[in-house]
């Protein structure tokens, strides 16, 4: 049994996210930790809301409430949206926790020991009708790389070019909308990010088994113009990780707090001490996972992010661990994705253009949702979520190919042999190349979800609906039965036995109609199918089932006409 740590990256509390953010980072980290614990490995899979810096403060106050109020209760709703989706976290999380509070000032005194922080008079943008400085994501502006007229200060959402505020062209205060602004000079802390680029760039290339989209990415962000750059990690904000030294204060820098992509990552290793708190384990139980001098040696690290998190995750994160000369656990594979479109355009909070997580389960259960995100995974180039697509999905694939094979099957056997697995007649040549056919599938797709290819893995398991439904189709036991009865019975106590082996390999992509399966058959053996001839009998003869309600209805047209205008927002 291995040890795997999984980890999505942590969205920000500043509102409810769209299924662009659910398919490039916690779904298909649910999908390969449920894969994996399927398989009998020992996984622990942690995210979190991500609480600081700007985002939440500007959100808080447009919702008028104290920044830790309306954190704390948007940690509520993501939590219970996670559950919603059925994504199976081991902890959820918050960045604001006294855990990440710690640690943050942890690693920054360990870093400052070992002369990897310098303290830099900076000149800084500051807003005179608000009184205070702005730090980069409260300015917005026009950017000077791509035109884009609502960059942040930090970057460009449109060509992702990192900024500073002061590249902005027409800048203007995110707080009060005022472009009466001023340059002075205040001081911050940097993390000397550059006299790691050695260590890092070995890493990185170390790393031959990554993505292309991955090291891309993290390669360009190395070498591109000057190089890796210096980075900030204070800000003058109220809400954030109080900067100090350790236990220590820092003299200079009373009022200010880190920077939210300095303690945002780390709180992947507080929140690992988070679960073991909340669950009474001792220190060393989470310590397990993340210390190499403490048992981390053998644990392999996933993470799962969008590629404009990527930066953060292959350079300022491992820097930070790097940097403090401990043995912390750094990340093994980074398994990003591109972005996912809507509908011909691009998902738009402002203007309410697209479905978001709230409103996706508001109108269809998970597992539709589940099944279209993950077999249209944007892995390769980005995606589109359009209408048809979803309903010529989900018609086709789960209620035609799955569904249909699991109601034919249980309604059959309890017309013609009643609510038991039948007894008669022994599996023949026909059989046989169905169990030959499923095994090299699933051998297929085990290689694929071992791969964290998702949609390969997607294609692999569909397959394996469809061979049971060309099996039923030429086997056809409701004509066999008029004439051989017990070759019959033969047939449908193997259907049987198949809808189980589908319910098992299927779980990690459709955990409820998995469940659903199993309940039906009145089975609870979860053991993974390693041997498909040998899976294919674990129902008896004799064995009690019920016929389970449709698990998948198909989606009409007036349905899909009424979601397409109602999610369709504020046309240009």
């Amino acid at each position: 049994m291995a040890r795997y740590l999984i980890t999505s990256a942590i969205p920000y509390i500043n509102g409810i996210k769209h299924l662009g953010n659910l398919v490039g980072s916690q779904l298909p980290a649910d999908l390969i930790a449920r894969y994996l614990r399927g398989r009998g490995h020992e996984v622990l899979f942690l995210c979190a809301t991500d609480e600081h810096g700007t985002p939440a403060e500007l959100a808080a106050a447009k919702a008028g409430k104290p920044v830790e109020e309306f954190c704390a209760e948007m940690h509520a709703v993501q939590a219970g949206i996670a559950q919603g989706f059925r994504l199976s976290f081991d902890h959820f999380g918050r960045s604001s926790s006294p855990q990440n509070r710690a640690l943050t000032q942890h690693f920054a005194g360990r870093l400052a020991e070992r002369g990897l922080i310098e303290e830099v008079s900076e000149r800084q943008v500051f807003s005179i009708d608000d009184d205070r400085f702005l730090p980069d994501r409260y300015i917005e502006g026009t950017c000077p790389n791509c035109g884009y007229d609502k960059a942040r200060g930090d970057q460009c959402e449109n060509c992702t070019k990192q900024l500073d505020p002061t590249d902005l062209i027409e800048p203007r205060s995110a707080i009060s909308g005022s472009t009466r602004l001023e340059v002075r000079e205040t001081k911050h802390l940097y993390l000397r990010q550059s006299t790691l680029r050695g260590d890092l760039q070995a890493w990185i290339d170390g790393k031959a088994d990554w993505p292309i989209l991955t090291t891309s990415i993290a390669k360009k962000w190395l070498n591109d113009g000057d190089g890796l750059q210096d980075r900030g990690i204070t800000r003058d904000l109220y809400w954030g990780v109080p900067v100090k030294k350790g236990t220590e204060e820092w003299p200079g820098m009373e009022g200010k707090v880190f920077y939210v992509w300095f303690d945002a990552p780390i709180e992947y290793i507080a929140c690992a001490a988070e679960w073991a708190e909340a669950q009474g384990r001792p220190d060393a139980d989470w310590e397990r996972w993340w210390r190499t001098d403490k048992g981390a040696e053998d644990v392999t690290y996933l993470q799962f992010m969008g590629k404009d998190n990527v930066p953060f995750h292959t350079l300022s994160f491992p820097a930070t661990i790097m940097g403090s000369g401990e043995p912390w656990k750094l990340v093994d594979y980074i398994k990003s994705f591109n972005y996912l479109n809507y509908d011909g355009g691009q998902f738009s909070t402002s203007q309410g253009r697209g479905i978001f997580m709230d409103q996706a389960l508001s109108i269809l259960p998970p597992d539709y949702w589940r099944w279209w995100l993950l077999s249209h995974a944007p892995e390769s180039s980005d995606a589109e979520f359009t209408w048809d697509n979803f309903q010529g999905s989900v018609n086709k694939d789960l209620a035609d190919v799955l569904g249909n094979l699991v109601s034919r099957v249980t309604k059959f056997c309890r017309a013609k042999f009643g609510e038991v697995v039948p007894a008669g007649g022994q599996p023949g040549p026909r059989e046989a190349e169905l169990v030959a056919e499923l095994t090299t599938r699933l051998r297929a797709y085990e290689a694929n979800m071992q791969a964290m290819e998702v949609r390969k893995a997607a294609s692999e398991l569909r397959a394996l609906w469809v061979a049971g439904n060309e099996y039923l189709q030429s086997a056809a036991p409701w004509t066999v039965i008029k004439t051989d009865p017990e070759a019959a019975e033969a047939m449908v106590r193997l259907a049987l036995n198949l809808i189980r082996l589908y319910a098992v390999v299927s779980r990690p992509f459709i955990p409820d109609a998995a469940q659903a399966m199993m309940e039906a058959l009145g089975c609870e053996d979860w053991s993974w199918p390693d041997d498909v001839e040998a899976a294919l009998g674990t129902l008896p003869a004799g064995h009690a089932f019920t016929v389970p309600e449709v698990l998948f209805r198909k989606i009409t047209d007036e349905e899909r006409a009424d979601w397409q205008a109602r999610f369709a927002g504020i046309r240009a």
